[in-house]
């Protein structure tokens, strides 16, 4: 008997279901493609079991959690009992999940989209409304869910790439770890620039690590962490504050704005890294990978403003070598 003196109620579970693996999908190992098209109904250690224990077939045949899959191959599920899971469980979505999105590119295969500042990537504790999930209540049917191929801030704004397939997702991360990918941001920070000349890149090399208290968290240049890169160059200065020019080589959490920050030109509006108050003066204007290049100019009014192309430019069929990392040459580079 239940708390209430009733009977429970009868476990709910699906019938067997087959699959069949579509082009948006090829290439994900088993696991991996199983969590995804299940939408988090079942546990990982379920899945892990039902795998292990021949359950789940592929093509009639058992297969391992970290096999990757092919177009039309089939893929048996036993039944399960969906919604069991409380921790992957969603609330009904919000209005403001089917707001409309700045899309600067989209096809087939690639989003490009404008993030605006206060939206996170992801849903965390006080932010059910992110990136994600405005982006499966808009294509809650794709065969693969838009999936971000990278972060931003939650304040910060710009170019985000997201990913239509998986083919997509693995080709934008293996172009950022090959050093092929170029993520170019522009900031205003607090001082006048000192560590070089206008239009002189200068290498910044630090080891980041998170400190603080849970809530608290901030990354500290140190003797210890993750090794962070970046290169910065001056655009124009004001005495009071300077537009810097950001190319990311290393992906840190907070890197931009905790290396700028610990050399004393914190980004205007970062309380956290000593930039007073929002809003953050940090944008994504560009990326730039094989095949592809995409541009779009900060939000930012007077006297902050930036003049910068907004354009998108894809080739699929070019050769890798078709688009490179820009030197900043013929650029403008002075704020409107």
């Amino acid at each position: 008997m239940s708390a209430n003196g009733l009977p429970p109620s009868p476990v709910v579970r699906t019938a067997v279901q087959t699959f069949t693996v579509t082009a948006e999908e090829a290439g994900q190992k088993l696991l991996q493609y199983l969590a995804r098209r299940l939408g988090g109904d079942v546990p990982p250690t379920a899945l892990q079991r039902f795998i292990r224990t021949g359950q789940v077939r592929v093509d009639g045949r058992r297969c391992k959690p970290f096999s990757r899959l092919a177009m039309g191959q089939l893929v048996r599920v036993p039944p399960y009992a969906p919604g069991q899971t409380p921790a992957v469980a969603r609330p009904a979505l919000p209005p403001q999940e089917t707001a409309p999105l700045d899309i600067l590119y989209e096809d087939a295969a690639l989003l490009v989209v404008v993030k605006p500042s206060g939206l996170p990537v992801h849903p965390g504790s006080g932010h059910p409304t992110a990136l994600t999930t405005i982006l499966h209540a808009r294509h809650p049917d794709a065969p693969f869910a838009p999936t971000p191929a990278h972060r931003l801030d939650r304040d910060t704004t710009g170019i985000l790439l997201v990913a239509k397939s998986y083919r997509m997702l693995r080709s934008i991360h293996e172009a950022m770890e090959s050093g092929e990918m170029c993520k170019d941001y522009l900031a205003w920070v607090c001082g006048h620039w000192e560590l070089g000349e206008i239009n002189e890149w200068v290498t910044l090399r630090d080891l980041l690590a998170k400190e603080g208290e849970p809530g608290h968290e901030r990354m500290c240049c140190g003797e210890a962490g993750k090794e962070a890169v970046s290169k910065v160059r001056l655009l124009h200065s004001t005495g009071e504050a300077s537009l810097v020019e950001v190319r990311l080589e290393t992906g840190r959490t907070h890197q931009i704005r905790a290396q700028l920050g610990c050399r004393g030109y914190p980004v205007i509006g970062d309380p956290k890294y000593g930039g007073g108050v929002p809003p953050l003066f940090l944008h994504a204007w560009r990326i730039v990978l094989p095949g592809a290049a995409f541009s779009c100019p900060p939000p930012w009014s007077a006297p902050w403003a930036v003049v910068r192309p907004r354009r998108a430019v894809r080739e699929p069929d070019q050769e890798a070598t078709s688009f490179s990392c820009p030197e900043g040459t013929g650029q403008p580079d002075d704020p409107a």
